[in-house]
């Protein structure tokens, strides 16, 4: 072999470069858990401390089969051997060192097999590697902050990682290094990782799921706690078992395997109580896939590009969960990268998806239509304002009520057509003086926005007025959309109300049905010209409420 062939890449400049391959902090520290899992461990320990000076430590710790001093010499190098077991949670032999300099420029393995072996320990020091230009680890004796860890955390046997140096733990610099300030910025750290820990870990966390074994997590010593984003105790699972086993071809070719796949539609977020909210999470971003490889969460939320483009959210699929679970045998179908955190569908299999997902889709997209028209039918508009400007105004024309029939919904009335024009319409007594001309009401059923009324604040001296369909397309997007604007839901009022006094003073029993005609058209119209207008949000509604 010609040795001048030989093109070893220069240390620095790599080992530097590797530290940005797109790991966060929360994706970095479940790499490190990846291979505590996979070394047989059933307790992991997070800790991150924090000198008085600011210098900063992440320590993982766990009771897992531990190694020798080859083992750690094999586990720190740049492309590990690729393990026995093939289905282990550890891939490319990469995760530990690219994880580890993401975030810290020194990372420290300590391990032992066995409670009568000596503890073995190495080092990368990226400033050593940049100072000697030599792929060079460190070989040094335990620190007291490392035994004291080991002690504490690890118990007989296991492994130890130590971050040290951590100049990317945090995204700012504080200009009180170790103060109120930057321990605050740890501890929701801390909170953060331990609710990334609870999503990605979910199925080994929760003893009721015998898909995984057990395995308990702490991060602080807090324990942390299983979050299944599908919350199948509300949820509905909508594919039938027939299609929730997918076939996959490899990309190279060489082999198949089964995918499986259920599809979840999480309930609305109106019908759960605030701790049952708080286990659901709805919210637009938790729409989407969520992709396992071998039992570990690698993919949370998001299309993947089957519905919209990649990164893309709508609002009203945010019920919609899918669960995507694949093994080993297909992570070159799927393109899992090495962070284990992304994966890629093929154009095929997004084909796939698209048309078997479509009724997932779209009842999820009903249900969640359905939520958004119980919250706006719940909104509270201001009518008043019409109110009193009717009743302000009494040189304005309208019929006069001879008596009214409450139990029969009947009237007698004098209008343009004749005297004592007997009519079929809405009687209510004892209604509110600030709804007399004007009220909202949930209590049409006819799908018309508007229907004529006679209305009065007891039993008699009954005035036309309007009552307003709050299930109406027009009172839910235009209306509640205007409802900060004092004035314009005023003039719709007036026009409403007007447009209902014109009716009843024209009205006798062969103009009745077709002002009844007329108010059907246009409500029917107006539905078809909003139907693609989105529904207010829960945020507008909010807004509205202040």
């Amino acid at each position: 072999m010609d040795n001048d062939l030989i093109n070893e890449p220069n240390a620095s400049r790599l080992i530097f470069g590797l530290r940005d391959t797109g790991y966060s902090f929360l994706t970095a520290s479940a790499d490190i858990i990846d291979n505590s899992i996979a070394a047989g461990a059933d307790e992991v320990s997070v800790r991150i401390a924090m000198t008085q000076e600011g210098r900063k430590f992440v320590y993982f710790a766990d009771n897992g089969d531990g190694m020798d001093a080859a083992g750690i010499h094999n586990a720190l190098r740049y492309g590990a051997p690729v393990r026995e077991n093939q289905a282990s949670l550890g891939k490319f032999g990469l995760g530990l060192k690219t994880a580890s300099s993401s975030v810290c420029r020194r990372f420290t393995v300590i391990s032992r097999k066995s409670p009568s072996a000596p503890l073995a320990k190495l080092a990368w020091d990226l400033d050593h590697v940049e100072n000697t230009g030599r792929w060079e680890m460190l070989r040094e004796p335990l620190e007291h902050h490392e035994q004291d860890a080991w002690d504490e955390l690890c118990g007989e046997k296991g492994t130890l990682i130590v971050w040290s140096g951590c100049d990317r733990l945090l995204s700012k610099n504080y200009d009180e290094p170790g103060g109120t300030n930057e321990q605050r910025a740890i501890k929701r750290l801390s909170g953060r990782l331990k609710e990334h820990i609870g999503l990605i870990y979910h199925r080994f966390l929760d003893s009721t799921d015998t898909r995984q074994r057990d395995i308990k997590i702490a991060v602080n010593d807090d324990p942390v706690l299983p979050w299944n984003p599908f919350y199948p105790e509300k949820s509905e699972q909508v594919l039938a078992e027939s299609q929730q086993v997918i076939d996959v071809a490899s990309a190279d070719g060489d082999s198949d395997g089964k995918a499986t796949i259920r599809a979840w539609i999480l309930p609305n977020s109106n019908t759960l109580n605030p701790e049952e909210k708080a286990k659901a999470k709805i919210s637009n971003r938790g729409q989407g896939f969520y992709i396992y490889r071998e039992g570990r969460l690698i993919n949370e939320g998001g299309w993947l590009g089957v519905f919209g483009a990649q990164g893309s959210f709508e609002p009203h699929m945010s019920l919609l969960r899918i669960e995507f679970d694949f093994g080993h045998d297909l992570d070159s179908a799927f393109y899992v990268d090495v962070k284990k955190s992304r994966i890629l569908f093929d154009p095929a299999i997004e084909e796939y998806l698209l048309e078997l997902l479509r009724n997932a889709r779209r009842e999820a997209e009903n249900r969640y239509r359905r939520k958004e028209k119980d919250l706006a039918a719940k909104a509270i508009l201001n009518h008043t304002p019409a109110n009193v400007s009717i009743a302000e105004t009494p040189t304005a024309k309208m019929p006069v009520i001879e008596e009214v029939d409450a139990e029969n919904q009947t009237a007698s009335i004098t209008n343009r057509m004749g005297s004592r024009i007997q009519i079929r319409q809405p009687v209510q007594n004892n209604v509110g003086p600030d709804s007399l001309f004007v009220d909202a009401v949930n209590s049409i059923t006819s799908g018309e926005l508007w229907v004529p009324a006679l209305r009065s604040t007891g039993t008699v001296g009954h005035v036309p007025g309007v009552e307003i369909n709050k299930h109406h397309d027009f009172y839910q997007k235009i209306y509640l959309r205007a409802g900060s604007g004092g004035y314009a839901v005023q003039g719709m009022d007036l026009l409403l109300w007007a447009f209902s006094v014109a009716e009843l003073d024209y009205s006798n029993e062969e103009t009745a049905a077709i002002f009844s005609d007329i108010r059907e058209v246009v409500s029917s119209n107006l539905r078809k010209l909003l139907r693609t207008m989105p529904m207010p949000g829960e945020t507008d509604l909010s807004e509205l409420e202040e």
